[in-house]
């Protein structure tokens, strides 16, 4: 049973249509899974097994019949900030530790109206603010993967760690994750698993925790990208309930897997060569423009020049908007609510003081600093116009190019509790020097694992699209999975 566990996701869909093994088979074999390993790499902060059993005998009556839809029956793990009706929602926060929403995500719902068998909710960053998966209420998660030689533990990325631990050590077949500078491909890099974000409005956000509403985009982590297709395909949909959800159709994304790159042109970015990054991300990178000019791409050489102001860019617009997004969270509605109040005035201090974690508290702070009165022009205003700049290079540079590759994240996983990182938060911000450029020009981005570091660790690489064209990426990066043939999995440990 435990070798049902390492099915991918369309392998378990195929073996399932073909009546190969049964949902409620697959489910157990999940089930087992969670249980010898969740002690040890605490991905999972609330398991749904009794839900998971009867959504997979009710899957296994619409199989027998011939029915189901595309993901029926398929085991899947669900991010802790998509709300699910009935079962707690905490976005792994003090603040909503008690909070059982009475609806459901529409990201969620679609992959319930297509078949799929909820799990579990997976750990995170509090409020997704993280890059190391160590700000949560209910602890670190634990990267399945371990240097070589050592012991220590590895994070898995921030702030879908909690998805990207599950997906590499077997936990579910495949897991929601949102993206709001980089929270879904920096631990698929981490984990040697696949990351999509897709174009900002693709996926509805509605039922999503929110952390910064311009940047926040759910999406899938999987274990390759032929699953990465399906889940995005199921995952995305227009919404009425969020303005924000586009009303396009929808491409079988499916379709764009394994396609030829034979004269698409590869876009690579000048200003991705950074001063201080290891070799081997580098050399990861050549060897990446080397297998897709080999496969009859074309490369040329874009200049994105306002890169160097993403960070700090990003790091002024993400705050402000959490800043606006959490103070909701007041000790009055719902949520925490202190029990030492004398005041009206304390019970907001307190409660938000006792909920909120120092990481979401100074991001917080941040944010209402540069949209306070004095420093809004000064901070906030400005940081959209860089915005809006980045954005600009991004076209002018897709006349010259169909998408653009570099490295996914400036490391390997680093060690949980790495002293230098903790001191300074800017060093942890830096984890997102690759990624966050694609969330504030609103565009798909992709991590694909493609080799491993001297130490055996997992790195990836980035395919950056146009908007509305994930086909394009996922194309590119099946052409990327084929040639680097990355086949390692975590030694078992746990």
């Amino acid at each position: 049973m435990s070798e049902l566990t390492k099915l991918t996701l369309k392998a378990a869909i195929d073996g399932l249509k073909a009546k190969t093994f049964s949902s409620t088979e697959l489910t157990e074999a999940f089930i087992g899974a969670i249980e010898t390993a969740n002690p040890a790499l605490n991905a999972y902060v609330e398991t749904t097994f009794d839900k998971a059993r009867a959504q997979a005998a009710e899957s296994d009556a619409k199989l027998a019949k011939g029915e189901g839809g595309a993901l029926e029956g398929a085991p899947l793990g669900i991010k802790d900030l998509y709300c699910t009706a009935g079962v707690r929602t905490t976005a792994c926060s003090g603040i909503l530790e008690n909070f059982v929403p009475t609806y459901e995500s529409t990201v969620t719902q679609n992959l319930w109206d297509q078949g799929a068998v909820m799990l579990g909710k997976l750990n995170m960053d509090e409020f997704a603010m993280g890059s190391s998966n160590e700000t949560s209420k209910w602890g670190n998660v634990v990267n399945p993967w371990k240097s070589r030689g050592s012991n220590a533990e590895l994070t898995p990325g921030g702030s879908s760690g909690g998805s990207a631990s599950a997906v590499a050590a077997d936990l579910c077949l495949a897991a929601t994750a949102s993206d709001t500078g980089g929270s879904i491909r920096q631990p698929a890099a981490f984990t040697g698993t696949v990351g999509i974000k897709p174009t900002y409005g693709r996926c509805s956000r509605y039922g999503m925790v929110a952390f910064a509403s311009s940047l926040d985009q759910a999406g899938p982590i999987t274990k390759n990208v032929e699953d990465a297709a399906l889940m995005l395909q199921a995952m995305c949909s227009h919404d009425v309930k969020d303005s924000t959800s586009l009303d396009l159709a929808i491409p079988d994304f499916s379709s764009f897997i394994g396609k030829s790159v034979k004269g698409l042109r590869i876009g690579i970015p000048d200003e991705y060569r950074l001063d201080g990054i290891p070799a081997e991300i580098d050399a990861l990178w050549e060897q990446g423009i080397a297998w897709l000019k080999d496969a009859g791409a074309e490369i040329v050489r874009i200049s994105l020049p306002h890169t160097k102001y993403a960070l700090p860019c990003y790091y002024i617009i993400a705050p402000a908007e959490a800043s606006s997004n959490l103070a909701r969270y007041d000790g009055m509605r719902f949520g925490h609510r202190t029990d030492a109040a004398q005041s009206l005035t304390d019970v907001y201090e307190l409660s938000r003081s006792e909920g909120f974690g120092r990481e979401v508290k100074r991001r917080i702070m941040i944010g209402t600093y540069v949209l306070s009165a004095g420093f809004y022009d000064a901070y906030y205003v400005k940081a959209l116009k860089v915005r809006r700049r980045i954005a600009e290079d991004f076209t002018k540079a897709f006349e010259a190019c169909d998408v653009i590759l570099t490295p996914a994240t400036p490391s390997a996983a680093f060690e949980l509790g790495d002293q230098a990182k903790a001191a300074d938060p800017v060093q942890m911000y830096l984890n997102d020097v690759f990624t966050v450029t694609t969330n504030l020009a609103g565009l798909p981005g992709l991590s694909v694992p493609a080799g491993l570091d001297s130490q055996g660790l997992p790195l990836g690489l980035q395919v950056i699209g146009k908007a509305l064209d994930e086909g394009t990426v996922l194309n590119i990066a099946s052409v990327l999975e084929k040639a680097a043939d990355f086949s390692a999995k975590p030694s078992k440990w746990w």
